[in-house]
C-alpha cells in the first residue's frame, strides 16, 4: 500500500460523488473552452494587426464617409509608404440571408497595404485590368461553391445604381488566401472605380483609408499630421492604429470580451462552490481515517500533501475531459465557420490558460480541506467514536 494507492482510494471513496464533481469541472472547462475559441475569433483583427498600420475614419463615425479628395492629400504626408481606401459595399448573394461581405477598393494599392493576401500573378493583374473583376477569399469562395470564371450578381442592401438597380455583376478573375490561416478570408472586393461610376448617390466619398508607416515610431507622428490636415473641415477626421479600429467595429456588436468572461466567471464560481463545499464534507467523512493514519506515523504536512494531490487530481482529470471535448467540438465546427468566423480553432493561449485554471481551481478548492486535514487531532478524532 503506497502514498499513490491511498490517494486513488481516498479520491474514489465515493466513485459516484466523484464523477460528479469531475462532471461539474468538466462542463466548466468545456464552456471556457468554447467561448475562449469563439472570443480568439471574434478579436482575430485585432490579433494579426499589423503594427505599422494605421486607419484613418471620419472623426463622427467610421460609418460616415469622407470626400475622395481625401486620398490624394494623405498620399502627401512623409512617413508613408503606402496608403489605400475602402468602402463597405453590403452585399449578399441571390439572397438577404446569403451575407457576403463586400468591400469596394483600389485595386492596386489595397493589395500593397495587405502584403499577408496572396493572389497569382496572373489573377492579381486580371484583378488590376478587369473593371468587373471580383476577388474573393478562399473561405468565401467554398462557403458558395464559387471558381474563377464564374460570373455573379451581388445585391446591396446600402447602395444602389443612378438606373435604379441594386444589383452588380462581376467576374470573379480571384481567388485569394492568406499566409497565415488566422488572417481571415471570408470577404470579396472590387474596384471602387466601377462602384463609384454607377452610384445614384454619394458619389466621390469613401469609406476610411489604410496607410503603412516606414517605421512604427512614426506612427502617432503621421496620425497627427493627418489629423491636423483636415481639423475644422466638414468631415474632421481620425487616425488610429489598425488594432484599435479593429475592436472599435467589434464593440459594435457589443463587450463580447465582457459577455463571454462573464459568463465563464460565473460558471466558474457556481462550480468552485459545489466542488468546494463537497471537497471539506468528504474530509469530515474521513476524519477517524486520517486519524488512523498519524497513528501508523504520517506526518501532518504528508496528509497535507495527500489530500491537495486528490484535489489536483480532480480538477486536471475534469479539466482535461471538459477541454478535450471543447477542442474536439471546435475542430468539428471550425470549417463551417470560416466564413462568419475566419480563423475559429482551439488557440494554443487557451489551453495553456485552461491548464493554468485546473491548477488555480485545484488550489482553491483543496486547500482548507488539506488544511483542515492536516490539523486533524489523533484524541479527539477518536473521542468521537
Amino acid at each position: 500500500m503506497n502514498e499513490a494507492t491511498l490517494i486513488r482510494k481516498g479520491l474514489f471513496r465515493k466513485v459516484l460523488r466523484a464523477i460528479l464533481m469531475m462532471v461539474s469541472i468538466s462542463i466548466a472547462f468545456f464552456i471556457f473552452g468554447v467561448l475562449g475559441a469563439v472570443n480568439k475569433a471574434f478579436n482575430a483583427g485585432v490579433d494579426v494587426a499589423a503594427a505599422n498600420r494605421l486607419v484613418i475614419v471620419n472623426a463622427i463615425n467610421f460609418t460616415v464617409s469622407m470626400p475622395y479628395a481625401y486620398f490624394g492629400r494623405v498620399q502627401g504626408v512623409d512617413g508613408i509608404t503606402h496608403v489605400t481606401h475602402a468602402n463597405w459595399f453590403g452585399g449578399y448573394y441571390q439572397q438577404p440571408a446569403n451575407f457576403v461581405q463586400t468591400f469596394a477598393v483600389e485595386p492596386e494599392t489595397y493589395l500593397d497595404v495587405y502584403p499577408e493576401l496572396i493572389l497569382p500573378p496572373e489573377q492579381r493583374e486580371a484583378w488590376i485590368n478587369t473593371r468587373t473583376c471580383l476577388i474573393v477569399g478562399q473561405a468565401l469562395a467554398t462557403q458558395y461553391g464559387w471558381s474563377l470564371g464564374d460570373r455573379i450578381p451581388l445585391n446591396s442592401n446600402i447602395w444602389q445604381q443612378a438606373d435604379g438597380s441594386s444589383d452588380w455583376d462581376f467576374d470573379i478573375c480571384g481567388i485569394f488566401t492568406a499566409e497565415d490561416s488566422s488572417v481571415p478570408t471570408n470577404y470579396a472586393m472590387f474596384h471602387y472605380e466601377y462602384f463609384n461610376e454607377s452610384l445614384a448617390f454619394a458619389r466621390d466619398t469613401i469609406g476610411w483609408m489604410i496607410l503603412t508607416t516606414e517605421d512604427v515610431s512614426l506612427n502617432d507622428q503621421v496620425a497627427d499630421e493627418i489629423d491636423a490636415m483636415f481639423a475644422n473641415s466638414p468631415a474632421e477626421t481620425e487616425t488610429t492604429t489598425e488594432a484599435a479600429f479593429s475592436q472599435a467595429f467589434v464593440e459594435q456588436l457589443g463587450n463580447i470580451n465582457l459577455i463571454l468572461t462573464s459568463v465563464i466567471g460565473a460558471a466558474f464560481a457556481t462550480i468552485l462552490m459545489i466542488v468546494g463545499t463537497t471537497l471539506v464534507l468528504a474530509i469530515n467523512e474521513r476524519t477517524k481515517e486520517i486519524a488512523v493514519l498519524k497513528t501508523l506515523g504520517f506526518q501532518s504536512g504528508r496528509i497535507f500533501r495527500m489530500i491537495l494531490t486528490e484535489s489536483f487530481l480532480l480538477s486536471l482529470i475534469g479539466g482535461a475531459i471538459g477541454l478535450g471535448l471543447a477542442t474536439a467540438l471546435v475542430m468539428a465546427a471550425a470549417e463551417g465557420f470560416q466564413a462568419f468566423l475566419p480563423g475559429f480553432r482551439m488557440p494554443l493561449s487557451v489551453v495553456w490558460q485552461a491548464f493554468a485554471l485546473m491548477i488555480a481551481f485545484a488550489l482553491v478548492t483543496g486547500f482548507f480541506p488539506a488544511f483542515n486535514a492536516m490539523r486533524i487531532r489523533i484524541v479527539e478524532a477518536f473521542g468521537k467514536l
